[in-house]
């Protein structure tokens, strides 16, 4: 996997700042990484030496958005990332491009290109 593909963004909350004092950091990860994935992402993109890595998975919980509607977030995965002595990371480093996908639809007989839309999964009850 590349390393770019394994960490997807940094978690930046009260706790994971907390953390950050004992050298442990957060990030939200690809589902299917795994902890040497993982390590070896951290140190390919920071430089950083890594002592321990662990991985929680965040399960997707259902939520009503409407009367009759309910909507189901994603399952996600968490690493946190102990590092090894006298090691930092900087946090604004990990940058990721986004990409915009556009799309030309073949019946559209306009000359500007049409973002595709997509439309949330819901259920109704």
């Amino acid at each position: 996997m590349n390393a770019l593909n394994v960490i997807r963004k940094p978690v930046i909350t009260e706790k994971s700042s907390l953390l950050q004092e004992k050298k442990v950091y957060a990030f939200w990860i690809n589902p299917k990484a795994t902890k040497i994935d993982v390590k070896m992402a951290i140190r390919q993109i920071y430089g950083t030496d890594v002592a321990k890595v662990r991985l929680i998975k965040v399960v997707g919980k259902f939520r009503a958005i409407k009367k009759g509607i309910i909507n189901k977030r994603k399952e996600t995965r968490k690493a946190y990332v102990t590092l090894a002595d006298n090691a930092k990371l900087d946090l604004n480093k990990f940058e990721k491009s986004e990409k915009s996908v556009e799309v030309k639809l073949a019946s559209s007989k306009s000359k500007t290109p049409k973002t595709a839309k997509v439309s949330k999964k819901t259920k109704t009850i």
